[in-house]
């Protein structure tokens, strides 16, 4: 089955016949032709903050790195320091550019001593591998992108363990069910082969599956079926970026560009400036430099949550202003902004300047030109109840 709307430039998902199969609304999104929804963005919203969703995210690129100088290269590549990652586990991490401005930001999971997978988003997958290609040439390392042969296929949400763990070989199950949060292990799930990582996006518990692309609508089809009777239903781009807003993570050309530092989107923990060589000596990554200057600098712009106190949602792009009176003037932009589904109003994020950045701080945004007003609120905006 084919979709005769799309285009000969858009990349079709592995999944792309089990979407069409389910009345997917199918958009163009980073050169791939992906799931915007299939009932409804706030059914599936709702729906992995109750019980689970099922994601295709093989749109994401997955670039593995080997040699015996894989973890060094990557050190030296990377803001992380990725060679004391423990093997079975994984980092969030970015690539930056020498000024310290970001290139994408990552996930990088540690499959053995010389093996690790950079998972990079889909939009920067080209310029992620030139980068790491120059970046790791002086090492003992090869890269190869598995980007079009490996489908991913997450399930987030309260109840995913007890699904993902319903369809998986008895032998793997204890493995699985025992991942902590970024970890990842191999296991058999619905007779498939598969790198299971207990990994997400959303704000909620949940696993991601890394399968050979062939294989991925088999698992896809199983889980579908081991999930429906518990209340996981098939969720598209809509949910995803809906609930990772509500949980305060960022978007690549949102909250992160080639602007942005991590410091400034309030990162600066991945930054890990104390990584040293062989001889103790610090090791000098690409943009170590500028994040050295940058860590003890005055911020110009801050990354804040927004309360909007209206009903109108303020969007990517918006001015964020000091105030609603006839003085009020632009104090930042909005990077993100939708109604929230489980907190029943308008959300934002925005970077502002320091001075109004203040927990309780209250501004506006104009919506449209009418100024909608607002309160600087902590990020996140949602964390998932503890479970007893």
């Amino acid at each position: 089955m084919t979709d005769p709307q799309a285009t000969t430039a858009e990349v079709l998902s592995p999944l792309h016949d089990e979407h069409v199969a389910l009345g997917a609304t199918l958009v163009p999104f980073a050169g791939w032709q992906m799931p915007l929804r299939y009932t409804s963005d706030l059914a599936e919203h709702l729906a992995v903050r109750s019980a689970a969703g099922l994601f295709d995210l093989s749109h994401m690129g997955e670039l593995e790195i080997t040699g015996p100088q894989a973890g060094l290269a990557l050190d030296v590549a990377l803001v992380g320091h990725l060679s004391a990652v423990a093997v079975g586990r994984a980092r969030y991490t970015m690539i930056v550019q020498e000024d310290g401005a970001v290139i994408d930001d990552l996930v990088v999971y540690r499959l053995a001593d010389e093996r690790f997978v950079v998972v990079a988003n889909a939009a920067n997958v080209d310029v992620v591998r030139d980068e790491l290609l120059a970046r790791i040439a002086p090492f003992d390392a090869e890269l190869v992108d598995a980007s079009r042969s490996t489908a991913l296929i997450a399930v987030q949400g309260p109840r995913a363990e007890e699904i993902v763990a319903s369809v998986t070989a008895s032998e793997d199950v204890e493995a699985v069910t025992s991942l902590v949060y970024y970890a990842a292990t191999d296991a058999t799930v619905a007779g498939v082969p598969a790198l299971v990582a207990r990994t997400g996006y959303t704000g909620e518990d949940g696993f991601e599956l890394f399968v050979a692309a062939e294989l991925a609508p088999g698992l896809w089809r199983a889980l579908l079926a081991a999930g429906e009777p518990l209340g996981l239903v098939p969720a598209g781009l809509a949910a995803r970026d809906s609930l990772r807003l509500e949980a305060g993570m960022p978007l690549y050309g949102n909250e992160l560009d080639r602007t942005t530092t991590p410091h400034d989107a309030g990162l600066g923990r991945v930054v890990r400036l104390g990584k040293t060589d062989a001889d103790g000596a610090p090791l000098e990554f690409v943009g170590r430099a500028a994040l050295v200057a940058r860590q003890g600098a005055q911020p110009s712009r801050v990354l804040v949550g927004l309360e909007v106190l209206g009903r109108r949602a303020a969007r990517h792009g918006y001015d964020v202003l000091t105030g609603t009176g006839p003085d009020a003037v632009v104090a930042g932009t909005v990077t993100s902004g939708a109604p929230s589904p489980s907190l029943g109003h308008p959300i934002a994020m925005a970077y502002v300047t320091p001075e109004v950045s203040a927990e309780g701080t209250e501004l506006a945004v104009d919506v449209r030109g009418r100024r909608e007003p607002v309160r600087v609120v902590p990020l996140p905006f949602y964390r998932r109840p503890r479970q007893a």
